[in-house]
């Protein structure tokens, strides 16, 4: 299964130092300029006793906002500081040129409450898709679940247009379900992985779903409705069912279905995918339902073989989910 980076532990690592009494700020990019090291949202945590977790600049000013993170937790209060990357340091992290990047450092306990904090780490834990807000400028905290879709679908922390409210967004990462084995799920499954998804294969047959075939992969050689129970299907999720059998794939794509995943793509020709809705049909989902199946599944660029399919699966998966849908 993909593993976080250790700035995306942050929030956990925030609250169990601090509930261990050593103390904890949480540091987080909330704007940059130019070629900054890290994106808007990248975060750092740093103990009381000097531990740190994560980066906010890929080591430019980590020195720096360590210093100001002790500060912070001998004073109780928030602050708001910006940093100019110079080149020679930007090229040291891989980059082309500088930049400027602000950070906002919070100690937990005090301009952070625990409580908010705790909740945030809760709703990360359930694969909850949440947005933590706070106003720069007088330092009013709270989570939302249902402001800022824009934001959520696109995975973009900052700045709103008032210039002090800081979105910071929490996604559960991305989780790619392949219901079959296949030569397909074998190109797809290593590109999905690049994009930043969890992949899942479930196929019963275990000649397919082998270790030899998928080394370090999550196999699943249950059967796919009970495989997808077991998983949980959510917001996060992509469904590709690739066995060319209704007897695999129906089960499963009646568990998406019924579900809210944010895609689901199926193989096969024009008349498979006919036939497939009038299963779909007779198992008494609606017209909306069963419009969610992208069928002959992938974006149409020609892709011949297996390598080119997984490369259009990947592609439409990705309008679907930031929201251009082909």
């Amino acid at each position: 299964m993909q593993t976080m980076t250790p700035f995306e532990h942050a929030p956990e690592a925030a609250l169990d130092w601090h509930r261990s009494g050593t103390g904890a700020a949480l540091a987080t990019v909330v704007q940059t300029w130019g070629s900054a090291p890290r994106r808007t949202g990248s975060q750092l945590v740093v103990s009381g006793e000097g531990q740190i977790e994560g980066s906010v600049s890929g080591g430019c000013v980590e020195g720096a906002v360590v210093s100001e993170a002790l500060e912070a937790l001998q004073d109780g209060q928030h602050r708001l500081l910006e940093f100019g990357v110079s080149d020679e340091d930007a090229f040291a992290v891989g980059l082309a040129c500088g930049g400027t990047i602000k950070v906002l450092v919070e100690p937990v306990g005090s301009a952070l409450p625990e409580a908010l904090l705790h909740e945030l780490v809760e709703a990360r834990a359930g694969r909850a898709p949440v947005a933590y807000e706070v106003n720069l400028a007088t330092g009013a905290r709270r989570l939302t679940r249902t402001e800022y879709p824009d934001r959520m679908r696109m995975d973009r922390s900052g700045l709103e247009e008032d210039g002090e409210t800081f979105v910071a967004v929490h996604n559960p990462p991305l989780r790619l379900v392949c219901v079959g084995a296949v030569h397909i799920t074998q190109a797809l499954v290593p590109m999905a992985r690049i994009a930043g998804y969890d992949p899942v294969i479930i196929d019963p047959r275990t000649a397919f779903a082998s270790p030899e075939r998928f080394p370090d992969e999550t196999l699943m050689d249950d059967w796919p409705d009970e495989a997808v129970e077991k998983l949980g299907l959510d917001t996060r999720t992509a469904l590709v069912l690739l066995t060319h059998d209704p007897k695999l794939d129906d089960p499963a794509l009646q568990a998406a279905l019924a579900a809210d995943v944010f895609y689901i793509g199926a193989l096969g020709s024009k008349k498979t995918h006919a036939a497939r809705v009038g299963r779909m049909q007779h198992a008494g989902f609606t017209e909306d339902q069963i419009a969610r199946i992208h069928g002959p599944i992938g974006l149409d660029i020609g892709a011949a073989s297996p390598a080119e399919i997984a490369v259009s699966i990947l592609s439409e998966m990705t309008a679907v989910l930031r929201g251009k849908q082909p």
